[in-house]
């Protein structure tokens, strides 16, 4: 397909001859056929009045509109909802699955893995820019830590706003937006007048990342097949990259175009490197937004078609996905509104926009909330996750959110050189990366699994914030820091039962960004009577969360829901 044509074009299944074929001829995948063989065997084993070498009935083959009935007939009883937008979504989750894996899917992996590198690019890029905006500033080393929590606080607003956005105005808006807020602000703090100026345009900035885990990671589980769930988490591969890829700008910069330490004067001229940091992650975030909004050609969300009404349109777009991928689809509108429901159809299907906000908001009733606190061993399970997430969020940022002053003087008499801060930062990043790898295979290891790879990355990374203060040495500091950075990052969020991970997950960043947002805070006012205090703080947190998951009463390695 061109580049550059129309962004936000609509489509028609007219534009993608040769895709369609019958469902009777299609090619289903394989663990489709295989349930249906076995509730085929099981009604020969059960019914006396089935004759041996009879064929089964059509709702037990995978190939007939009566099968695909009993398929998501099965899915709509585990759901809880049944409407003619669920039934039909249902049909286009199953034709999403049969025609699998491909090229859209795995160029959209990393257009969406660009929102979980530019969350931690901007995170680690205002805290390497800390040192120099208090030298330029004039605010007072304690102080100038309230420039994360600017960040922080757009993040959360970013993170609220976009995720119910995205279902109102559409993904393939949102999608764009939150890279584009994010690029265009980033340059612009660049050009920071003073200190308010930078906070206000990072907490804009924030707006726009924030809204990059939700948005990204719902647009891409929707044109996921099933079978290729564990991608999802894959994504948080790009994470420590974002880290690494600010490190290494930062270290080529700010070291050679930054005021020499307090008390000499320090002017805007004498410190253009935190300004030329910023300009190039804003530049790159910025055509980050332009690979995705011209050199991809990204479908509208079926489902987010589905809920306005357009059903012609989501069908197109599936169509649109196999013509990519090479693959033939069996889904039409016919099919759709035989199996979904004909009467009626545009208006029963489509969703205003306050029943779309109702969903959303209806994920956190207690109606959505009970079912985690089914069974003692689950509300157990619910509790400890959240409390995880809650201690995380903070410790997390309350280390690395202000790595580049801890590293820059922890206690010492003299203030570490500059060159040498930024190149134990960027040793730091580089170790980071093969952490996350690592964990998406550790977890999957019998006798380890999500619970031992947590909770053995969490114990480790919270000594080692504990041991970094022993010793005021930059290449002791630089040991433990890298250290660190490897085993934090093989922390893995946990997953909770299906039907109500959504909201138990949604109750659970919440409490993420929250707590984030309060880090700041604590290590503006704890390092003003100790300088180690915030870091105290957060090997405490860690070591707290590490006790938590040894409680952890379910282990979900292998295993895709409860």
């Amino acid at each position: 397909m061109p580049y550059f044509i129309n962004p936000l074009k609509k489509h028609d299944v007219s534009e993608f001859e040769g895709v369609y074929e019958p469902l009777s001829e299609s090619r289903r995948h394989p663990s489709v056929v295989a349930a249906q063989k076995e509730k085929a065997r099981k009604v020969f084993n059960d019914s006396k009045s089935v004759e041996e070498g009879e064929s089964p009935p059509p709702e037990y083959s995978a190939f007939t509109v009566e099968g695909l009935k009993l398929e998501i007939d099965s899915d709509i009883a585990a759901s809880g909802h049944d409407s003619i937008y669920d039934r039909k979504s249902k049909i286009i989750n199953k034709a999403i699955q049969d025609i699998g894996m491909g090229r859209y899917q795995w160029e959209l992996f990393v257009l969406c893995g660009f929102g979980w590198l530019a969350d931690n690019l901007w995170l680690q890029g205002v805290a390497l820019t800390l040192p120099q905006l208090s030298l330029e500033f004039g605010v007072s080393e304690n102080d100038v830590r309230y420039t994360t929590c600017a960040l922080f606080l757009g993040l959360c607003l970013g993170a609220s706003i976009w995720g119910i956005m995205s279902d109102v105005v559409g993904r393939r808006i949102a999608f764009n937006a939150t890279l584009f807020l994010a690029g265009v602000f980033g340059l612009a703090v660049g050009g920071a007048p003073n200190w308010i100026g930078a906070c206000g345009m990072y907490a804009a900035l924030g707006t726009g990342v924030g809204g990059n885990l939700p948005v990204d990671g719902a647009l891409f589980l929707e044109f996921l097949p099933m079978a290729s769930g564990n991608l999802l988490t894959m994504l948080s591969v790009w994470w420590p990259v974002g880290q690494l890829i600010a490190s290494l700008v930062a270290w080529g910069f700010i070291p050679n175009y930054s005021c020499a330490p307090a008390p000499a004067p320090c002017t805007r001229e004498q410190n253009m490197g935190w300004r030329y940091l910023v300009l190039t992650l804003g530049a790159m975030t910025f055509m980050m937004f332009v690979a995705r909004f011209f050199l991809f050609h990204l479908y509208e969300s079926p489902k987010f078609l589905l809920s306005r009404g357009r059903q012609a349109e989501a069908v197109a777009t599936v169509h649109g996905i196999a013509y990519k991928n090479k693959r033939k689809t069996w889904l039409s509108e016919e099919l759709l509104n035989e199996i979904g429901g004909v009467s009626a159809v545009e208006k029963e299907t489509k969703l205003s926009t306050s029943e779309i906000i109702k969903r959303q908001l209806g994920k956190f009733s207690t109606q959505r909330i009970g079912p985690l606190f089914a069974t003692r061993k689950l509300g157990l399970m619910t509790v400890l996750i959240w409390f995880c997430w809650a201690t995380i969020g903070m410790g997390y940022p309350l280390f690395n959110a202000f790595l580049p002053q801890y590293l820059a003087n922890s206690g010492s008499n003299a203030p570490t050189p500059t060159n040498i801060v930024y190149r134990n930062y960027a040793i730091t990043s580089i170790v980071g990366v093969p952490g996350s790898i690592i964990a998406c295979y550790t977890v999957d290891i019998k006798y380890i699994g999500r619970k031992g790879t947590i909770a053995a990355s969490t114990l480790i990374t919270g000594i080692l914030l504990f041991l970094f203060t022993i010793s005021t040495d930059p290449n002791f500091q630089v040991a433990m820091t890298s250290l660190e950075a490897f085993f934090q990052n093989i922390i893995t969020p946990e997953v909770f039962p299906a039907p109500n991970r959504g909201t138990g997950t949604g109750i659970a960043s919440f409490f993420n960004r929250v707590s984030g947002l309060c880090a700041p805070i604590v290590a503006a006012n704890a390092g003003k009577g100790n300088p180690n205090a915030p870091i105290y703080a957060s090997g405490g947190l860690m070591i707290a969360a590490f006790v938590a998951m040894l409680f952890f009463p379910i282990e979900t390695r292998g295993k895709q829901s409860l």
